[in-house]
């Protein structure tokens, strides 16, 4: 995610063995050692969401999965973009939520909460403007509307 924050940029390492490499058990150690690391939720709130975020994506329980992402969105909530910029994030404090909130949609979704992932989709996609039209944005826009059209079938 950037070079700029040690911290994120081993999230990153993180990230980079489950998505790119396919270990996610390998993901998770890292990850379990930068959550004991930054003290957990009474962390940096900027190292917080973006690890918890992190932390989802290799739950093998979708409501532990829930769990993390409530939590990055927690923590999102305590961010400024001062704060994010600082850490060389290419993103505002407000380009964050779009991706928590469609994880947030998908995990009700898959829990059967049509109601609750039909909120996290609008709320997702309100804040869509605040990402550009790069890879990332379109990654987060693609994921809206494969679950739009997930959500309009149930």
């Amino acid at each position: 995610m950037t070079d700029t924050d040690p911290t994120l940029a081993r999230i990153a390492r993180g990230v980079e063995l489950h998505h790119h490499e396919g270990r996610p058990d390998a993901a998770r150690e890292v990850f379990a050692r930068i959550w004991d690391e930054i003290g957990g939720e009474r962390g940096d709130p900027l190292h917080v969401c973006v690890l918890a975020h992190a932390l989802a994506d290799v739950q093998d329980d979708v409501r532990q999965e829930l769990s993390w992402d409530q939590r990055a969105l927690v923590a999102a909530d305590q961010l400024t973009d001062a704060r994010v910029a600082a850490a060389g994030v290419p993103l505002t404090a407000a380009g964050l939520y779009p991706s928590l909130h469609l994880n947030l949609a998908e995990c009700y979704r898959k829990l059967g909460d049509l109601g609750q992932a039909r909120e996290h989709l609008r709320q997702a996609q309100a804040g869509i403007g605040a990402l550009g039209d790069d890879g990332y944005g379109q990654l987060i826009r693609s994921g809206l509307d494969r679950l739009t059209v997930l959500l309009a079938a149930d």
